[in-house]
């Protein structure tokens, strides 16, 4: 028995205004039954002994939430349902009134705005995770690691190569990139030699694919994929603290929400997210 995973792509505007509109019914029909082939990617099984909790989490959750939720499953209680984004992106759903129980983005700054809408059930919110962020390059591409430079920065870019990052006015791991590019005094140098992308996860995609010779991504992100290699980690100094926040949403009927939370804060949970190359917050 294992988890259902999707990860939801912004270019398909009207099922996300569906997902807003729709009871929670009708929320698994549409994305059981229509959502698969236009989505980035899904991941189905069969689901036994009942509906599980409705998990929205950021991009870069993909992999440790889908074994923390496959963990839980094998335990015997109803798989979780996963639905992956932008933090912003889920942040919106949210606010549309898409059914759902719990959420964890990849920066406090959206968890505030949904505490600030009353929209997390009291008591619930917490600290779960950290990552580190970094600088990477195809992974055919040997350079040795490097200091990252202005005159470096620009010449690996080269005549008309741009970075990869993620949408830095509204998705945390885009916000996070441009501060710590502009804490170093590099942002000046790329900021009209970016590819923007809607999530983490379609910036790292961009230098999978050779589209990009450089990508700012999550650590986390980078171990995820064997076509990217890491060519330098930015000091945690140059941004924000990236800290995962956790809550139970107030319009959450789960009775199970509460329960998978407490688990995803037990150390089976956190060996799993180790693993996938998250810091855990004691």
């Amino acid at each position: 028995m294992k988890s259902r995973c999707f990860a939801l792509d912004l270019l398909y505007p009207g099922i996300y205004s569906n997902l807003m509109n729709a009871s929670l019914h009708a929320l698994r029909v549409l994305v059981f039954t229509l959502a698969a082939p236009l989505f980035l990617s899904a991941c189905s099984a069969a689901e036994q002994g009942g509906t599980g909790t409705v998990i929205l989490a950021a991009s870069s959750m993909q992999e440790a939430m889908t074994d923390a939720a496959n963990a839980w499953a094998a335990e015997g209680h109803a798989a979780p349902t996963l639905a992956f984004a932008a933090s912003s992106a889920l942040a919106r759903q949210i606010e549309g009134g898409a059914p759902a129980d719990i959420y964890l983005p990849a920066d406090e700054q959206w968890m505030d705005r949904m505490e600030g809408l009353d929209l997390l059930r009291p008591g619930t919110r917490s600290d779960l995770l950290t990552n580190e962020l970094v600088l990477i390059a195809p992974k055919e591409d040997g350079e040795a690691d490097w200091n990252m430079t202005r005159g470096a920065l620009l010449n690996r870019l080269g005549d008309d190569g741009r970075l990869a990052i993620a949408d830095p006015q509204g998705v945390p791991a885009g916000r996070y990139a441009r501060a710590a590019l502009t804490h170093l005094d590099l942002w000046n140098a790329v900021a009209n030699r970016l590819a923007v992308a809607e999530n983490v996860r379609a910036s790292l995609a961009l230098v999978e694919r050779g589209e990009a010779p450089l990508g700012v991504v999550y650590k986390t992100d980078s171990m995820a994929s064997d076509k990217v290699r890491i060519l330098a980690t930015f000091p945690a100094d140059s941004h924000p603290p990236i800290r995962y926040p956790v809550a139970v949403l107030a319009s959450s009927d789960s009775r199970g929400a509460e329960a998978f939370m407490a688990f995803l804060k037990s150390p089976e949970a956190g060996a799993i997210f180790a693993r996938r190359g998250f810091g855990l917050v004691e």
